[in-house]
């Protein structure tokens, strides 16, 4: 049995994106300690002013009131999603919210704008952070006369999704996303899985056109992987495209904790629009690791990198339970792909959104240099008060 063991991420952050970032700094401003005080000392005030309006309001009126507040909880942070959107900020001290700065003084709204600008540009300058491996690494297959075997053990991990922040993860090859499946149109095709779990599991080939007994849907077409066993699938690569690989018993937990990758379909004859530079998989999930981008979350997220004048595909699959619409600043994206299928005809948008289980393909041609930001546009997904976090990359373009 072979294992992939991932590299470190890189540790040295573009210098593009850093002397930008340092242009910005600002002086002295208070810790992020400071500010989540001073932020809580004024949700405190703004809920005794609420709590005096209350006294007079009728039984009805509070029962009115307690039901627009549980609706308006994001308790899953899904931006809505599947919740309703997050709670209108309460902590300004002041029952006049018309007034200027909120009913702060100039001072104190300064002060308290510094603090949160530090907190987004500490994030910023972090990019890309390093963590202890990437997923979505490239599986090399070994030959068995004409068979393209690859190996895939699923276990249990610890897998950091931000520095020092780490999870628990199932994980295919000790990686999240699992190891990148590339193979051609018309290559036969053998997958080993064995389960070191503690649950039984099961490979589904989402995309993938094949034979019912290689589905991979215990009961249905083949009984489950065990514990302790293995199981091997095997089939010829039939349609070219942008698919994937996950588990599908439990697979609300096993694949939100990480039993997934990206399998693509070369095509024996690429047409020309698909002729890039740049070939990028960009796995979007949301499970119990928050929201990533090919197993991390902002800042140790991943750029993208293209020189001026290079074309880069994007290959964005969706393997979450949430929408997430993609939004590149700076250039459009030119659609010709969609679950692996050419579009009638490409064409061009800056913000696509991808469903859970859809594959978009995507061409950008890179005619406009700088660091573009790149993030989901639900923006609790991407970002707070105290800075960017989750579904945010950047393509950097260079001259």
């Amino acid at each position: 049995m072979s294992s992939h063991t991932a590299p470190e991420t890189e540790t040295t952050t573009p210098e593009t994106l850093a002397e930008r970032v340092r242009r910005q700094v600002m002086g002295n401003a208070p810790s992020r300690r400071d500010f989540l005080r001073q932020a809580s000392f004024a949700t405190v005030a703004a809920g005794a002013v609420g709590a005096l309006a209350a006294c007079g309001e009728s039984g009805a009126q509070k029962g009115a009131v307690a039901t627009n507040r549980s609706a308006a909880s994001d308790s899953d942070h899904s931006g809505g999603s599947m919740a309703a959107h997050p709670a209108t900020p309460t902590a300004i001290p002041s029952a006049n919210a018309a007034a200027p700065y909120g009913g702060l003084t100039l001072a104190q709204a300064r002060a308290r704008a510094d603090a949160m600008d530090a907190m987004h540009e500490k994030g910023v300058k972090a990019f890309p952070a390093k963590t202890k491996a990437m997923g979505n690494q490239p599986l090399a297959p070994r030959m068995d006369g004409s068979v393209k075997v690859f190996e895939l053990t699923a276990r249990p991990i610890s897998w950091e999704t931000e520095p020092g922040k780490f999870v628990n993860a199932w994980a295919y090859n000790e990686q999240v996303p699992g190891p990148q499946i590339r193979v051609t149109e018309g290559d036969r095709v053998r997958v080993i899985v064995k389960n070191e779990l503690p649950e039984s599991t099961a490979i589904h080939f989402h995309g993938v056109v094949l034979p019912i007994a290689q589905d991979g849907v215990p009961f249905i077409t083949q009984p489950p992987v065990k514990p302790g066993e293995s199981f091997t699938y095997e089939f010829t690569a039939k349609n070219p495209g942008s698919h994937m690989y996950h588990s599908h018993i439990n697979a609300a937990k096993q694949v939100g904790t990480g039993l997934l990758g990206a399998f693509i379909i070369e095509p024996r004859r690429p047409r020309r629009i698909e002729k890039v530079d740049v070939d990028y998989v960009m796995v979007l999930n949301d499970g119990v690791h928050g929201y990533t981008l090919n197993g991390k979350g902002f800042p140790a997220t991943e750029p993208i990198k293209a020189k001026l004048g290079q074309k880069v595909r994007v290959r964005f699959m969706n393997e979450g339970m949430m929408i997430h619409p993609m939004h590149l600043h700076g250039m459009p994206m030119t659609v010709i792909d969609k679950d692996g299928w050419a579009q009638p005809a490409p064409w061009k948008c800056d913000t696509l959104n991808i469903a859970p289980g859809e594959r978009w393909d995507v061409i950008i041609d890179c005619d406009n240099p700088g660091v573009w930001a790149f993030h989901c546009h639900i923006l609790p997904h991407a970002e707070a008060e105290h800075g960017m976090f989750g579904m945010v990359t950047a393509l950097i373009v260079e001259k």
